[in-house]
């Protein structure tokens, strides 16, 4: 099998994927191939892109690897889903979301002390939408249930693990916007980050979510996650 043939397959893969392909993963399939040298022809295939002017390249998101097109070329790819209305999470689920992110694993009663309302109706909005999962128990009284993020937390994100988490405001501009007064609390962010909100830039945004249906449901109990 020559170079040339399996930098092929490699965009092939990464291409077809329907999620980030990691190098093991390539490699398990091509035989021929180990990780190291996916990763050489990962930075060749953008290496040819590049002095192409191709509308994509290949990036790492979610511990893979996807195509992605070139940001300067967003704003015509708006104009083609223009009208498809991608709902917003609200500030209860947003608040919920930036706890577990950074608290992770946390129990829906730690979540609902720092947001200081009951979390359970958006914890399973949050769980329905597959930004959280469940991480396990807690050794605790009861063992209630722990929550973290999920690998399309990740992808959404554009980052491959939890190391490379940005802080609470940062992940809002990295998700969509919102208007300043539906941001993050400054208290959470302040509990979260330990600065203190003033001497953060002004100017909140907020989480894109990838399906319908996100309200705040601080006060629901039954069917709510523990």
């Amino acid at each position: 099998m020559t170079d040339d043939y399996q930098k092929q397959i490699v965009e092939a893969l990464i291409f077809a994927s329907d999620e980030p392909i990691s190098e093991n993963k390539i490699a398990t399939i091509v035989e021929d191939l180990t990780p190291a040298k996916v990763k050489k022809i990962v930075e060749k295939l953008n290496s040819d892109y590049t002095k192409g002017k191709r509308a994509f390249f290949i990036t790492t998101a979610a511990g893979g690897y996807r195509i992605t097109t070139r940001q300067d070329l967003a704003p015509w790819i708006k104009k083609l889903f223009k009208g498809r209305i991608r709902p917003r999470l609200s500030q209860a689920s947003l608040e919920a979301l930036a706890i577990i992110v950074f608290k992770q694993p946390i129990s829906r009663v730690e979540v609902d002390a720092i947001r200081g309302v009951n979390s359970g109706g958006v914890i399973k909005n949050l769980l329905e939408r597959n930004l959280t999962s469940i991480a396990g128990r807690s050794s605790g009284p009861g063992k209630p249930l722990l929550y973290g993020t999920t690998k399309d937390f990740l992808r959404y994100l554009g980052i491959n693990d939890l190391s490379e988490l940005p802080k609470p405001k940062e992940i809002e501009e990295i998700m969509g916007k919102l208007d300043a007064s539906e941001g993050v609390a400054e208290n959470i962010l302040a509990a979260l980050t330990g600065v203190d909100p003033a001497d953060e830039a002004d100017g909140a945004e907020a989480v894109v979510a990838p399906e319908n249906g996100d309200e705040d449901n601080s006060g629901k109990t039954d069917g709510s996650p523990q």
